[in-house]
């Protein structure tokens, strides 16, 4: 067949030429879709429901979107929350009523990425699920309970997608060595230790594979046959192209968190930017956001904790790039703040006490007694009302079992606000000391953690 001039063939990745395009040609997810699996069986029935599909990518949540779409013979309707707003939905919705109300069609509207969408944008499907207009099919990365409304969640069932195994990851390679949609040569052949490292580097991703294997055809010799120097080679060039992403993801994460930890707001600003532009979800950022507050400023600066939560709140109402910049305000902050993990460390000592030794006693004084047998066995007896003792503090009086009645497990450091602190404790340990009440002092041994 003659090509026109003005016809022009646009170029599609060997993953986009080999994408399923029915149950029996998709690789995976058997534990959902094997037979007699209840999504298998909506799916042959063409009985819709609202879905979110959560996994890792390349494992094949838009083109299973795509499938149900073809057997339901339903209109599919495509928006990413990356690129798309409010504005895109109610275009998709308008659409989605067409084909209702004219053609007599369902639609399916599948929502990529859809943890990237607030809350308001969410919210923004949820009456036109509720009336029938439109079968949502989400896909995620994240963890829906934490990413998706509970009102959008409630209305949608959660199917996890995993990763491809390595013999799944095979069978799509050969797939593509053996089809004439793919348009690879019809002589190219993998060498069984090429193929293995091609399946291992994927990592369970169907769509690296096949953009690997096609990398890898253009370097094949004249035999036809991809060797595993070719693999390597391209596996070289494939790490420096991603290095935005995937396998340098937590590299970046942790090299954010310890310029912060090292007061260097520059460093971590540059950080912070690499992530986003690599696709990084600002919430998950946010998020570790605030573990820094509390692990590497604590109490030094309490106001770090409000303003990395005041950030995540910003980026969840307002989205990109308002939140963003909130995001990266309250990173600056932290950055320059003064530093303490006496928290941080204080917790992980009490939480490890706790693992390691049997579940010690309340002390009888600070137990509850509401009734007359538990006043009569001694409990709440010589307890010390703080408020009702000399500056509103009970010296003397121990709060921990007796087993640990010396232990010290929060060491303020004298930075910030810390420095505070650390003199109040040290003039009530004083008070301690001096206070006739000696049954629970905590001078006569070493506080825990010193001298570690």
């Amino acid at each position: 067949m003659t090509q026109s001039l003005f016809q022009q063939t646009v170029y599609q990745p060997l993953a986009a030429r080999m994408r399923p395009r029915t149950l029996g040609e998709y690789v995976g997810q058997s534990h959902i879709l094997g037979d007699g699996k209840p999504l298998r069986d909506a799916i042959e029935a063409g009985m819709l429901h609202s879905m979110v599909f959560w996994g890792p990518p390349g494992v094949g949540k838009t083109t299973l979107a795509k499938i149900i779409a073809h057997s339901a013979d339903a209109h599919f309707e495509s928006i990413s929350a990356v690129l798309s707003g409010v504005k895109d939905i109610r275009a998709a919705i308008d659409r989605a009523k067409e084909e209702r109300d004219v053609r007599g069609r369902k639609t399916i509207l599948f929502v990529d990425e859809v943890h990237r969408f607030n809350k308001s944008q969410q919210d923004a499907f949820l009456p036109f699920v509720e009336d029938g207009t439109v079968v949502l099919i989400g896909a995620t990365t994240e963890n829906p309970s934490f990413e998706l409304n509970n009102a959008l969640l409630s209305r949608c069932r959660v199917y996890v997608l995993r990763s491809l195994s390595e013999e799944e990851l095979k069978d799509v390679v050969n797939g593509a060595l053996n089809s004439e949609r793919a348009e690879l040569p019809s002589d190219l052949s993998l060498a069984d230790d090429a193929m293995n490292a091609l399946v291992a580097a994927a990592d369970g991703d169907a769509r690296t594979a096949l953009n690997l294997l096609e990398i890898a055809s253009d370097l094949v010799g004249e035999s036809g046959r991809i060797e595993l120097e070719s693999v390597q080679e391209v596996l070289v060039a494939d790490t420096r192209r991603f290095d935005k992403g995937g396998e340098n993801f937590y590299d970046q994460i942790s090299a954010m968190h310890k310029s912060v930890r090292g007061s260097s707001p520059d460093a971590a600003l540059y950080w912070l930017a690499r992530m986003l532009d690599g696709g990084c979800d600002p919430l998950y950022i946010a998020r570790r956001v605030v573990r820094m507050a509390s692990e590497d400023i604590g109490n030094a600066d309490p106001r770090a904790l409000r303003l990395s939560l005041d950030a995540w709140e910003t980026q969840e109402r307002l989205g990109s790039p308002e939140g963003e910049l909130a995001i990266a305000q309250a990173l600056v902050y932290l950055a320059a703040a003064p530093k303490s993990n006496a928290v941080y460390t204080a917790f992980k000592q009490a939480m490890r006490d706790v693992k390691e030794q049997p579940s010690l006693e309340v002390p009888l004084h600070l137990r509850n007694a509401p009734t007359k047998l538990m006043k009569e066995l001694d409990y709440g007896r010589e307890y010390r009302y703080a408020h009702d003792e000399p500056n509103g503090y009970a010296a003397g009086e121990c709060y921990l079992p007796e087993e640990l009645k010396s232990v010290r497990y929060y060491h303020p450091v004298p930075r910030g606000l810390e420095q505070k602190i650390a003199e109040k404790l040290e003039h009530l340990r004083k008070l301690d000391n001096a206070s006739g009440d000696q049954r629970y002092s905590s001078s006569d041994s070493k506080p825990k953690g010193e001298g570690q």
